[in-house]
């Protein structure tokens, strides 16, 4: 499949208003009034984050003979945060206010005015992003946890127990899927800077001396990932982050950015973050985090590369970036050019009629597909209005049901981008499909298929 692409920018209204109508994203507790900056992902929302999110692992873990898996509990003893830096360190700095009393990161301002009402504002003080919670029953000091603002540490306190588990030797990585949570000042940008938010991150633990030139090879490849998902190159760019910029533990940072609609924006980090977390770890608790080196007899903390990407930006890129329209017949035909692999529904079954013999037919291809991949069957309104549902939530190919089947057993395969069609024996339309979304043109047929509509 050809993933032809528009030189313009869609606006963020544009995006959220598709999401909202086709159900890939609502607003949270929208029947009460909604909850600031929390979102949630609807029918085919959640489709396309978990696609996003296997693309990762796929490329992460399961392709790689170097990288092992973890889900660690979002609640970890109180002593990790302050081992991490996070408790005395993990601040933005506020302002507020001092007419209509709103709240601002002052690193965001461009003025020393109020932004909603050109208020005063008061001086800046430090405010922790941390989410405080109460284990158990008693609600004191003793009993105070925090919602992890990063996945990383869950990571770093497991160091020992995957190496002595999964016997890897340097370099080998770890690699996590997992909520966090971030009490931030100024959330916005729909679903860009969120409280409650999913990342997709790896530590790559590395012998110091070689952390360079893995940091170089850590950051081109997590580049490269985008563009393999669909995402225009010019819309990418790697911005590297200055002295002054570095957080407290990284010797090095280059984000890879994306052209959002508010401008270059934060798609992902690739940190440098040398061997800081293993020796803090090791001293707040007392055990031994070195790794032990069998050619050099030696014991050491090893570095560490982290490329930490959020999900729900990668989902909004890809949104985004997928996105088009064109004119037809009809005014405007809107395409969501997604990449086969992300595509939260992968065929339309669509048949030509309600009636019998034809509906039976179609839910029973419907139903053998199923079991391979997402697929919808729709056979409500003409066939015209159908396409364009499914070309606006992405899907790569539309399975037409005609009257013609009932006679030579075949049915038309559509392609979403280019709109040709061919026909195929019902029997080879499994393995047809399969192709297509492994790449291979559409023109290139099965035994006993043929072109059909759009190649005039």
């Amino acid at each position: 499949m050809v993933l032809r692409q528009m030189s313009r920018q869609v606006d963020m209204d544009t995006i959220v208003s598709l999401c909202k109508r086709r159900g890939f994203i609502f607003q949270s507790s929208e029947i009460y009034g909604g909850l600031g900056s929390c979102w949630d992902y609807g029918p085919l929302g959640v489709e396309l984050k978990n696609n996003v999110k296997r693309a990762w692992w796929k490329t992460m873990v399961q392709e790689r003979d170097d990288m092992v898996g973890l889900d660690a509990a979002i609640l970890m003893h109180p002593k990790t945060w302050e081992a991490s830096g996070h408790i005395e360190s993990f601040a933005d700095p506020l302002v507020e206010c001092r007419q209509c009393h709103q709240r601002w990161r002052a690193d965001d301002l461009q003025e020393a005015r109020c932004p909603a009402c050109g208020g005063e504002l008061s001086a800046p003080r430090m405010f922790n992003l941390m989410f405080k919670t109460f284990m158990g029953p008693v609600e004191d000091d003793a009993a105070v946890v925090y919602m992890r603002p990063e996945t990383a540490q869950g990571i770093f306190v497991n160091f020992a127990s995957v190496l002595t588990s999964s016997r890897k030797k340097l370099p080998f990585g770890i690699a996590q899927i997992g909520k966090s949570f971030r009490n931030e000042i100024t959330p916005g940008n729909f679903t860009f800077r969120t409280r409650e938010f999913e990342q997709m991150e790896c530590e790559y633990f590395v012998k110091p001396g070689a952390d360079e030139e893995w940091f170089e090879h850590w950051v081109e490849a997590r580049l490269n990932w985008y563009v393999d998902l669909g995402i225009r190159r010019e819309n990418l760019h790697l911005c590297q982050h200055s002295k002054e910029e570095l957080a407290h533990y990284a010797k090095s940072c280059t984000d890879v950015e994306y052209l959002f609609p508010m401008g270059w924006s934060e798609l992902e980090g690739i940190a440098n973050r040398s061997d800081f977390d293993l020796k803090q770890h090791a001293a707040y608790s007392g055990k031994d985090l070195t790794y032990f080196d069998e050619e050099s007899g030696q014991h050491f903390y090893p570095y560490v590369i982290e490329p930490s990407a959020g999900v729900d930006r990668s989902v909004l890129a890809c949104l985004i970036d997928a996105y088009d329209e064109e004119p037809d017949k009809e005014g405007t035909r809107v395409v969501l050019r997604l990449h086969p692999s992300l595509a939260p529904i992968k065929a339309a079954i669509l048949p030509l009629s309600k009636k019998e013999p034809l509906a039976n037919l179609s839910k029973e291809i419907a139903a053998k597909l199923r079991k391979s991949f997402m697929v919808q069957y729709d056979d409500t309104q003409s066939i015209g209005r159908r396409y364009r549902r499914q070309d606006e939530i992405g899907t790569p190919y539309d399975v037409t049901i005609d009257f013609q089947t009932l006679e030579d057993n075949a049915v038309t395969i559509r392609e979403r981008d280019s709109m040709k069609q061919i026909r195929v024996p019902i029997e080879t339309l499994e393995g047809a499909l399969t192709r297509k979304f492994a790449g291979e043109p559409l023109d290139v047929l099965p035994e006993g298929g043929k072109l059909w509509l759009g190649w005039e």
